[in-house]
């Protein structure tokens, strides 16, 4: 195995997505491996590779590591995102935690009945722009700085600009009342780690279809 990180994910969004992100905005290149069979699946786990039996896993510095969250800690605290102290720590994760909320609205949307659809888009428009882009849009507005914490990059600027993105596809005109946010997106875009990820070719996977959802159904189901 080389030096790079090695992702274990279905060739799609999912819960890898925000990890991609924040490996991409670190600079940090990575190899991936793409499950397409229940079977790939099952012997990940009888062979010890999956803690508590679930993906994602990311190889990384020795490490099989499992959970998200854990992951994402790591790769942040890894490569200087996580904050200089205690306290900026605490708003980063603060920070993140409310965008994960949002995320996992967008994570599940794909997967929604057909006759639930339009109500669970207009509940993320709902939520998106009443409860958590004004946050957002406040305190980028209080402070007058380009990032969220510190006046530096973060991970939680990286999850931000995600969730911007994610929710623009679902909501073209999302931003429309928030201008700090329309001026943190483009700033965030700009920066040339995130630049080169949001290039065609990069391993930033397109938003989930019909072929997606039935290999996540296939591949987990009991």
């Amino acid at each position: 195995m080389s030096g790079k990180p090695r992702l274990t994910y279905l060739n799609g969004r999912g819960r890898m997505e925000s990890i991609r992100w924040l490996l991409a905005a670190a600079g940090v290149e990575f190899e991936e491996v793409y499950l397409e069979t229940k079977e790939q699946y099952d012997k990940l786990i009888k062979d010890g590779f999956l803690l508590f039996q679930q993906v994602p896993l990311v190889e990384i510095d020795g490490m099989k590591m499992v959970q998200t969250r854990a992951i994402m800690s790591y790769i942040a605290g890894k490569y200087n995102l996580h904050g200089k102290d205690l306290k900026e720590r605490a708003l980063i994760d603060m920070y993140v935690e409310g965008i994960s909320d949002l995320m996992q609205m967008i994570l599940m949307f794909p997967f929604s009945p057909p006759d639930a659809k339009e109500k669970n888009l207009e509940s993320i428009k709902e939520r998106a722009t009443n409860r958590y882009f004004p946050v957002f849009e406040k305190v980028l507005k209080q402070h007058g700085q380009d990032f969220l914490v510190g006046n530096k990059f973060s991970w939680a600027d990286v999850q931000l600009i995600e969730a911007i993105l994610a929710v623009e596809e679902k909501v073209p005109a999302v931003l429309s009342g928030f201008p700090q946010l329309q001026v943190f997106k483009t700033k965030m875009s700009n920066m040339p780690t995130i630049k080169k990820f949001l290039q065609p070719g990069s391993p930033r996977k397109p938003p989930p279809d019909a072929h997606y959802v039935e290999t996540v159904l296939k591949i987990f189901k009991k």
